[in-house]
């Protein structure tokens, strides 16, 4: 590897430091460690009603489809965690809102950043495809190869210093810079994670079945949440924390620098029937907020109007 692509990384990890990213590490752009596994994954039907996986399954599975003449993959994560007061809401129960959606959308926040480092990547002859969880990208399996975490047995992605509370996003690109190592997983015998799910989403180590996921049933699922799973839902609406929550290696997490992830009263702190009130009452706002920059609850964050009739249907499950 040249000195020049040496070069480009060291600047290139420097951009993504002053934009707030926690880490930056580059993965070789090649198929994911578990394409087999993904495609067995869609074959059982686990993924549900996410047709869009099926769709995208040739290019989740090579990333010279996505973007023709790719040599590196840029992994990014952001730290989201934050705190919140545990404040009782007024007139009943709280309706619980999954971490992530407390603040703005994580979409809009990163894909700001991202365009900043698309622009610098291009001045030095690099093309770019950029995603935020949003691209036919198995994201995890190039994180972990990047060394920005390890697969955790929840499936999700553990780092040793945030936990499990950061987002991740992608940058593909046709200039060659160099790997970094992968990390070491250091989940040993520990299955808190699989022992903490409600609805026995995690069928074995590393392996989920979305059908019975909560966050996959309050928030992807567009059908009526089957009848076995409601009692267990219990007062979640939008998401489930409990498998993150469960990690032993939140202990390290510190509270993020982003400020336009810290947690807003409408995200933590409405009753359950101020949710419901809100959905019915304003239906007609919500119908015309198109965008994720128009939220349907107002300030509701990253619970925006494209999942305002997913929380609906989440609450009327509970009437």
């Amino acid at each position: 590897m040249n000195a020049t692509a040496c070069d480009i990384k060291d600047r290139l990890v420097d951009l993504a430091g002053r934009l707030g990213f926690d880490s930056c590490r580059i993965a070789v752009s090649s198929p994911p460690a578990h394409s087999q596994e993904f495609g067995d994954w869609l074959s059982e039907g686990a993924h549900g009603e996410m047709q869009y996986m099926a769709r995208g399954e040739e290019k989740r599975r090579d990333p010279q489809k996505i973007l023709p003449g790719a040599k590196s993959i840029i992994v990014l994560a952001l730290n989201y965690f934050t705190e919140t007061e545990k404040r009782k809401p007024e007139g009943g129960k709280r309706g619980r809102i999954a971490r992530y959606a407390w603040g703005d959308d994580y979409h809009d926040v990163i894909e700001m950043k991202l365009e900043k480092i698309d622009n610098f990547l291009h001045e030095l002859g690099g093309e770019q495809k950029c995603y935020v969880d949003t691209g036919p990208v198995l994201e995890r399996d190039y994180a972990a190869a990047a060394g920005i975490g390890w697969h955790g047995k929840s499936t999700m992605l553990i780092d040793e210093k945030l936990g499990t509370w950061f987002f991740l996003a992608e940058i593909l690109t046709t200039l060659a810079l160099p790997a970094d190592k992968p990390a070491r997983d250091r989940c040993g015998t520990c299955e808190r994670c699989i022992k903490a799910c409600p609805t026995g989403a995690i069928t074995a180590p590393h392996k989920l079945d979305a059908r019975r996921c909560i966050s996959y049933l309050t928030i992807e699922s567009k059908s009526s949440i089957p009848l076995e799973f409601r009692p267990l839902i219990g007062d979640r609406i939008f998401g489930c924390d409990d498998c993150l929550e469960a990690c032993p290696w939140n202990r390290f997490a510190k509270v993020s620098r982003e400020t336009a992830f810290a947690a807003r009263r409408s995200t933590t702190a409405f009753a359950l029937r101020d949710y419901l009130a809100c959905h019915l009452g304003d239906r007609a706002n919500c119908e015309a907020s198109r965008s994720r920059q128009a939220n349907c609850l107002n300030p509701m964050g990253a619970v925006s109007a494209s999942h305002c009739r997913s929380c609906e249907r989440v609450l009327l499950a509970k009437v």
